[in-house]
């Protein structure tokens, strides 16, 4: 019997000690398993992404005038200052910045970036650039206009000089930066397309051909927090835009960015996800606040309110603008979360005239002042030779003069337009603006703006913003902005046209492009 015992525990113990082994088999099989997915997974993250370009010009990114070009650039050439993708200035080249004066920026130099050659970069590559963009011609002459000198103060300060007040000047700061030693020779700077030029940014051109240009990641790159996920970039270049839409549609390009209103024409509806973002031409009224109706707040609110922007963009451009509200809402974040419109409301407008004295009568507003009755009549200024905006004048006349506001259009030639403009020589006009990355107001809210508008505070806000940094005071006193420019009503903002970007539906990653850059996050998409 006590045999019998021993045998049956010797039977559960090797029992036990071959499940332990089966078990520990099978734990070992998925930790190998585990470890060959994170390997390939690993492995699949380096795969290379292919980017294009239409009617490449040159490498040069100052010589460029092609947009993707400029984008692609800021992978290989770093700016003193970059943007963030809600439009915040951020350190590239340069690590601080600081307002001397108001003719003047001390700006203080990353020590530990290197030119992909290997030699150090310094501030005699500052002063080198900013003398070569003053020299010719480029995309970023608009950047230096104003620069009257660079004064270096050792290889890692320099002090910028102006010629005048210049608010936000660090948003201007924003063109790459080219070694003096590589870009000194002046067949280079004018000529080559095909040479390997050294930059300092996350990726380096390895190879320049008629067909593509390969960049892989830059090793040195100074930003050492930044793990570059993407390892490889192949550039196809193309004679045309059709070639390069076409090259997307069939799978060969993981990315494109555009303004092209038909653009599932060119590439279809599949195979592709695409972001829809408020684009850099902003369309708005200005109301001159020295006329006779339109200097009264009750006029201007109640024009206002009348207007239907979605009606305008639905009827003239088929829905292929977005509705916008104020100068800065194109996402930049001293917009974010601020409504800086009156909105849509017939019978608001109404009660508002109503409230002020007017009476309706006859199909349109009137009042009766020192024995005289006046009716509420604008004239409209548009540019004849834009249809576009001749047909959103249309619009808004016939929106308006049902509401009994009359409207007259004054189609002006380029010249006449320009002089209108010049002189203030409107009640309304229609106006279109490229707006610039920088939050500067000054052209809505300065002296001699399109509106005739003139208020204290304002003044005091726009000469405030533009000497500090401090991103807390910044949004209080935008914010501020926004609430005077929806009471006040200078200026009616209207709409923005739009920027796509489609990208391979495989592509994976923060894809938080804006119109400024389309590349955000590149270093960690993957496929």
């Amino acid at each position: 019997m006590k045999s019998n015992w021993i045998k049956y525990v010797f039977i559960i113990f090797i029992i036990i000690i071959l499940v332990f082994a089966i078990f520990k088999i099978r734990q070992d099989e998925e930790e190998r398993q585990q470890e060959l997915e994170h390997v390939t997974s690993q492995q699949e993250k380096k795969k290379e992404l292919t980017l294009g370009i239409a009617g490449f010009d040159t490498i040069n990114p100052i010589l460029s005038s092609n947009k993707n070009v400029q984008d692609i650039s800021k992978l290989i050439y770093d700016p003193l200052v970059t943007l963030t993708a809600d439009y915040k200035a951020e350190p590239a080249l340069a690590t601080e910045w600081a307002k001397q004066s108001d003719h003047s920026y001390l700006i203080k130099l990353r020590e530990n970036a290197k030119w992909t050659e290997g030699q150090r970069f310094t501030a005699e590559d500052v002063r080198f650039t900013i003398d070569r963009l003053k020299e010719i011609s480029s995309i970023y002459s608009y950047n230096v206009q104003y620069v009257v000198g660079v004064d270096i103060i050792d290889d890692y300060t320099v002090k910028i000089n102006l010629d005048r007040d210049i608010p936000f000047y660090e948003y201007q700061l924003t063109f790459p930066i080219l070694s003096k030693e590589s870009y000194e020779n002046e067949d280079f700077i004018n000529s080559e397309k095909n040479k390997e030029p050294t930059g300092t940014g996350k990726y380096k051109i390895v190879e320049v051909e008629p067909s593509y240009i390969l960049l892989e990641k830059n090793e040195g790159w100074w930003n050492k927090q930044s793990n570059l996920t993407i390892e490889k970039i192949t550039v196809n270049l193309y004679s045309s835009v059709g070639e390069l839409y076409n090259s997307f549609k069939i799978g060969n390009i993981d990315l494109i960015a555009t303004t092209n209103d038909n653009l599932q024409e060119y590439i279809g509806t599949i195979g592709y996800n695409e972001k829809e973002l408020k684009g850099r031409e902003h369309t708005f009224l200005a109301l001159n606040m020295k006329n006779n109706f339109l200097s009264r707040p009750e006029v201007r609110k109640a024009i206002s309110y009348s207007i239907d922007k979605e009606n305008i963009i639905s009827s003239v451009f088929n829905s292929k603008c977005f509705s916008s509200s104020f100068p800065l809402d194109y996402g930049s974040f001293l917009a974010q979360g601020q409504e800086a419109s009156s909105g849509y409301n017939l019978e608001q407008a109404k009660q508002i005239l109503t409230d002020a004295g007017w009476i309706f009568r006859s199909g349109s507003w009137q009042k009766t002042e020192n024995y005289k009755t006046q009716k509420i009549e604008c004239n409209l200024l548009v540019k004849a030779s834009d249809g576009a905006k001749v047909a959103v004048a249309e619009n808004i006349k016939q929106q308006l003069q049902v509401q009994g506001i009359l409207v007259n259009i004054t189609q002006a030639s380029d010249e006449q337009y320009k002089n209108y403009l010049n002189t203030k020589n409107y009640d309304l006009a229609l106006c279109g603006i490229t707006l610039s990355p920088s939050p500067d107001l000054t052209t809505f809210f300065g002296e001699g703006n399109m509106a005739n508008y003139n208020n204290e505070e304002v003044t005091n806000i726009l000469n405030e913003v533009k000497n500090t940094t401090d991103e807390n005071v910044l949004k209080e006193k935008y914010t501020r902005l926004s609430e005077i420019y929806k009471m006040e009503i200078p200026y009616i903002s209207l709409y923005n046209n739009k920027y796509r970007v489609a990208y391979n539906a495989g592509l994976v990653g923060e894809i938080t492009p804006n119109w400024f850059y389309q590349y955000y996050g590149i270093e960690n998409w993957y496929k």
